[in-house]
């Protein structure tokens, strides 16, 4: 880069339930990114989905005052300029002015419209590099029963499990209650399919939480997933790379909760972390060959945590879920399990952007016209 500071777009908050949460995961990672290295240009996503940067962007989103310039912004799909672009209005005419030109993008937005392949999708069309998965890995990371489907393609261990399309809930709640308990015991999960932090998840145990758990997940997406409920201990396993990914050691969610919540993880301080998790070495090897397995499965490249289930009752493991843009705080447990393998927090914010460049850079290599 020319002996100058690579210029790093830090995108945070986005049209999700999981908005607060991008929130504070971001402004870990910017505090952590080295200002001898990196220029940051903060990038602030509204609820309603309005693209806003400058200094007071996180203020502005977090606080409801910037305290500092803010700007509306988009990106252009348009890999000929691939700058970060001010959007200044008047009488309804629109002007477009080159505010930065980005060399790579950190996408911090958990959640859909973030972490589901959308983002992903413009950022291919500007061609701009950017951490973490692409369209494909994200999307697939994104939607639990796809994610599943693919599992068990790989031959990989899932729970037993059910898709309710939102539409076939509304239109025949009895029907569909009588297929889910036909198929599966009591106690349940119910979720959204497309969604993280635990939001929209209930545990069930009877024909009435049942219910109530599908209107609870139908708040959040048009695809709900019902899942066996095991007697479980919670184990999470960091993957970092391309196509060459690593596995951090494997740690254990203790639940303050009934299950690992939405209050659990981010409201109090009642969850435990523990670092590496209380398991055999032999487990703890199986868990991390199962995590890069099941990234590789999605195509996933630069980070993701992928959840495992571990029955007490038979010991066995199954894959959960893979979060393709994880928790980011310094208490969150990707940055935490990587600390403890041997790469504190700032180094791995360093080899994610590393990543990003090497992939693109990757990408760059191949054919988009052909040639006899």
């Amino acid at each position: 880069m020319d002996g100058r500071k690579l210029r790093v777009g830090v995108i945070f908050g986005g049209r999700s339930g999981e908005h607060q949460v991008s929130l504070w995961s971001a402004a870990s990672v910017m505090r952590a990114m080295d200002p001898e290295r990196y220029e940051i240009v903060p990038i602030g996503i509204t609820q309603d989905g309005h693209w806003i940067a400058g200094a007071g962007a996180m203020a502005l989103l977090d606080e409801g005052e910037a305290g500092g310039e803010v700007h509306d912004v988009a990106i252009l799909p348009d890999p000929t300029d691939p700058a970060l672009m001010r959007v200044d209005g008047h009488n309804g005419e629109f002007i477009l002015r080159r505010m930065a030109e980005l060399d790579v993008i950190f996408p911090v937005l958990h959640g859909p419209y973030g972490e589901d392949g959308t983002i992903q999708g413009l950022l291919e069309l500007a061609g701009i590099p950017y951490v973490g998965a692409g369209v494909v890995g994200s999307a697939v990371g994104m939607d639990k029963a796809v994610f599943k489907a693919v599992m068990i393609a790989h031959g990989l261990p899932v729970l037993p499990h059910r898709l309710v399309l939102r539409s076939e809930w509304e239109a025949d709640r009895d029907a569909v209650l009588d297929r889910i308990e036909a198929d599966l015991d009591y106690p349940m999960f119910t979720k959204p399919a497309n969604l993280g932090s635990s939001v929209g998840i209930s545990k069930v145990r009877t024909r009435r939480e049942l219910a109530a758990g599908l209107d609870a997940a139908a708040r959040y997406d048009r695809r709900l997933l019902v899942e066996k409920g095991i007697n479980a201990r919670e184990i999470e396993v960091s993957v970092l790379g391309n196509d060459a990914p690593i596995a951090s050691i494997p740690g254990e969610i203790v639940p303050g909760d009934e299950f690992y919540s939405y209050k659990a993880k981010y409201l109090d301080d009642s969850s435990e972390l523990l670092i590496p998790a209380p398991i055999s070495d032999e487990l703890a090897e199986s868990a991390r060959e199962m995590a890069v397995a099941a990234y590789r499965a999605i195509d996933c490249a630069g980070l993701a945590r992928c959840d495992f289930l571990l029955d007490r009752d038979t010991g066995k493991l199954y894959v959960n879920e893979i979060n393709t843009i994880p928790g980011f705080t310094r208490i969150s447990m990707y940055p935490k399990l990587w600390e403890a393998t041997g790469i504190p927090y700032p180094e791995l914010i360093d080899r994610l952007i590393e990543l990003a460049l090497e992939r693109y850079d990757e990408k760059s290599r191949t054919q988009t016209s052909y040639e006899e």
